[in-house]
């Protein structure tokens, strides 16, 4: 059922939890420190048994140097550098094989899917491992290393996004300056984040993004993963406040008032997940251009293969 906002009250939807002061230097620093590893990203020939596309096993640099893993997928009749879609997989969920990523290439452009540090056995495969520290967490990965914004997983995890972004245009068929992002869930917040630390990309596609407005999310759903930060919070009783402290420093919402690029949201309105109004939040909010996509019927598939289709029209819109 629809159990958030009307469309009225969505479309109009502020998030007022204030954003750290030091939010601008936290990332600054951040990204200064991770500037100084050269992304090395190194392309690897795979037989993926397919003739239309050809598949690189990828390696590169991401943060504190980890080697991160994806696959750069290319339609294998191209012609001079080709645009880009970088994207980023949800929850849980890793690279998987090349045969699961043939829509954007056979579109024509260059498709780069980035693997997800530690994860990779929920419902895809991925080979990154991720070696940061963290403290007691839930099981999951959204309460790793909460305490501190400095030990908290997604910090690692938002660098190698917006590294992934410079890994893909180390090769030579790529255009470096015709890249987009995109993502599902998880896959759509890094690209949220990406869309504003970066503003150097042609656009950020988040389809139903997660980790948006955290304490508005964590109280008005009891589904995961915001619930495992519920749990978390339900078990440190006295250190609540101090989680989402941390948390404020990754919140979507942030991000997305500094992007300067096309925001091309979409939204589920019977998302139990990543509630409508989280969704909201970030796009009413998303300081360049933008557009949301509403699915009134669907909970967290939102458009499912529509949600493709529309990406590739955008990058049409874009890039020819």
């Amino acid at each position: 059922m629809q159990f958030d906002l009307s469309v009225a009250e969505l479309a109009a939807y502020r998030y007022e939890e204030p954003e750290p002061a030091d939010f601008d230097e936290f990332w600054r620093r951040t990204l200064d420190e991770a500037g100084r590893i050269p992304v090395a990203a190194e392309f690897a020939p795979h037989d993926g048994l397919l003739r239309t596309v050809e598949a690189f096993d990828v390696t590169y640099a991401g943060y504190g140097g980890d080697p991160i893993k994806g696959w750069l997928i290319l339609p294998a009749d191209r012609s001079g550098p080709l645009p880009a879609i970088v994207e980023y997989i949800g929850y849980g969920g890793g690279r998987g094989r090349p045969i699961e990523w043939l829509a954007y290439a056979s579109a024509g452009y260059a498709h780069f899917v980035m693997d997800t540090r530690g994860q990779g056995s929920t419902w895809r495969t991925g080979d990154t491992p991720d070696p940061g520290a963290s403290g007691p967490a839930v099981p999951g990965y959204v309460t790793r290393g909460i305490r501190d914004p400095h030990d908290y997983y997604y910090r690692r995890l938002y660098v190698d996004a917006y590294r992934a972004v410079d890994a893909v245009r180390a090769h030579p068929d790529v255009d470096p300056t015709r890249v987009a992002v995109t993502g599902r869930s998880q896959g759509g917040a890094l690209s949220v984040a990406v869309g504003g630390l970066r503003h150097d990309i042609a656009a950020a596609v988040p389809h139903v993004p997660f980790l948006s407005a955290f304490r508005r999310a964590t109280v008005i759903t009891d589904a995961n993963p915001y619930a495992e930060i519920v749990r978390w919070c339900a078990t440190h009783r006295d250190l609540a406040d101090q989680a989402f402290a941390t948390l404020a420093y990754f919140d979507g919402t942030s991000f997305a008032r500094r992007a300067t690029c096309l925001g091309s949201f979409s939204v589920a309105l019977m998302d139990p997940i990543c509630p409508p109004s989280t969704v909201y939040a970030a796009h009413n909010v998303w300081a360049g251009p933008k557009e949301i996509a509403v699915w009134p019927f669907n909970d967290h598939d939102g458009g499912g293969v529509e949600d493709t289709i529309r990406t590739i029209k955008v990058l049409r819109q874009l890039f020819g």
